[in-house]
């Protein structure tokens, strides 16, 4: 008798191994695979294998693993490799009930079988179409995902085609690039007439870019590195979290926000590097030397309704945001932007009825985050959580300089919020007033969502570029949990 099961086991048969061992090999109840190949294998079906295919009498198990040392695996080396386990069950109809309780194993996690993909090929230093072609397509196809490809061509061709996707045909849509794709596909789904279906969407993200601070925040929360690989496995097993959506309004012209927005420094250090861009993150580390040794400060005030506990934070105020100015229609290629009123209107707040707090300026620099991290060596918002209701709000007035390059030193590790010269707050609405530069009164500043330019003042280096909205005044709503996401843990 080559088989039998017991109460902790769904199967339990004698496989032939290809070293000509023949041994038992378990299925069990609570999702293990396990065998003895000169010492005892597992495998969880949940974490590590990504499917299964058949090959004649044997059955070929398909899994990301960590990597022990010396296996042979098909793929580069690093945390995680893909690796085949071959066996042969010793009867035709053993061989049968394997594939019959693999599949209903496999399918009983509700793994995507669908997936739109998105790759930006000119995203950080230009590597999403090869990150793409060795390490995501291999584990997708391993985990019998069916994809439609798609390459981005422009700025914003991520939001058009998120604007005008049959999501009904997919599982998900997975972003390849940096978090500028990400954001795309949340104001494409937000900007339809079906956006409370469209935005339910479960959205993936594979790092391909230079900042990279949604995937980090992602796969921090349990440890794994941020690599394409792990990225890829949190997609394919299917487990999803909620993440909050800021409206940024001003006038009619809306955009939605996910991981941050910036005024002062950290936004001139952001766009104004992109000079810098065939250098990767490298960019970042070295503009913000450049701007820290000719510091500028920028007249301006921001309002904020706390979150509790941080009632007693800046000066009590009252709402009264009104727009100095509205943000005309504008069309690309038939398909409404931003700047129209069209689907997602914002979350259902009375800001007038809330208890607003300010802090009036100068400022070295105003940021807004929704995540931890807003790069993969940037801890900016320590306390954020990916779908609080709130947002974190990191503010530095005035700071000497070699004060400011030290607590700049420490934001890979989060340590700058406990700077004294860091106000760092948890707000559930935000308006922000920017001015001009103090040193230069006749420039103005650079105000930044997700690493984009939102909005150019005067005498910017980039003037004249097209932009969302005016350098003025701008309201910041939070949606809690509005949006879903791929996540590497089951919530």
């Amino acid at each position: 008798m080559d088989q039998s099961e017991d109460s902790d086991s769904i199967l339990n048969h004698r496989v032939l191994l290809p070293d000509g061992t023949v041994t038992p090999m378990i299925l069990t109840t609570d999702g293990w695979l396990q065998w003895s190949e000169k010492s005892q294998r597992r495998l969880s079906i949940d974490k590590e294998v990504l499917g299964f295919s058949m090959d004649g009498p044997k059955i070929r198990i398909k899994a990301l693993v960590e990597d022990r040392g010396g296996l042979r695996c098909f793929g580069n080396s690093g945390a995680l490799v893909r690796k085949e386990f071959v066996f042969q069950p010793l009867s035709e109809e053993s061989r049968a009930l394997w594939c019959l309780k693999l599949r209903e194993c496999i399918d009983l996690l509700g793994r995507p079988k669908k997936l739109f993909v998105l790759v930006n090929p000119f995203g950080g230093k230009g590597a999403g179409s090869k990150i793409y072609r060795d390490e995501v397509k291999p584990i997708l196809e391993d985990a019998e995902i069916n994809v439609t490809l798609q390459e981005t061509k422009y700025q914003r061709h991520a939001e058009e085609v998120a604007y005008s996707l049959d999501f009904t045909n997919y599982d998900g849509i997975v972003c390849v690039s940096g978090d500028g794709i990400l954001v795309e596909v949340i104001n494409g789904l937000l900007r339809r007439d079906d956006w409370v279906d469209a935005i339910k969407t479960p959205l993936g993200v594979v790092p391909a870019g230079t900042g990279n601070g949604m995937v980090k925040s992602l796969l921090h929360s349990i440890g794994d590195p941020c690599t394409a690989r792990n990225a890829t496995l949190a997609i394919v097993r299917g487990h999803k979290c909620s993440l909050d959506v800021a409206t940024i309004s001003q006038g009619e012209a809306k955009h939605f926000t996910v991981l941050m927005l910036a005024w002062g420094l950290v936004a001139d250090i952001d766009i104004e590097s992109e000079k810098y861009r065939w250098m990767g993150s490298a960019r970042l580390d070295i503009y913000a030397l450049q701007r820290i040794i000719s510091l500028r400060h920028y007249r301006g005030g921001v309002s904020f309704v706390p979150a509790p506990g941080f009632e007693d934070y800046g000066e009590p105020t009252r709402y009264d945001y009104e727009t100095a100015s509205v943000v005309e229609v504008d069309k690309s290629d038939g398909v409404p932007i931003s700047t129209q009123r069209h689907g997602y209107e914002g979350p259902n707040i009375n800001l007038k009825d809330l208890e607003w707090r300010k802090f009036d300026g100068p400022f070295i620099s105003v940021w807004l985050h929704n995540v931890p991290w807003g790069a993969e060596n940037t801890l900016a918002a320590p306390d954020a959580k990916m779908s609080d209701g709130f947002l974190d709000l990191i503010i530095i007035r005035d700071c000497p300089k070699l004060s400011l390059l030290s607590l700049m030193t420490e934001l890979n590790n989060g340590k700058h919020v406990k700077s004294p010269f860091v106000t760092y707050i948890k707000v559930k609405a935000f308006v922000l007033k920017p001015g001009t530069r103090v040193e230069e009164p006749s420039k103005e500043g650079i105000i930044d969502a997700d690493g984009e330019i939102l909005a150019l003042g005067k005498g910017t280096l980039t003037t004249g570029q097209k932009t969302l909205m005016n350098y003025d005044e701008l309201q910041i709503s939070v949606h809690q949990g509005l949006a879903t996401l791929f996540s590497p843990c089951r919530n």
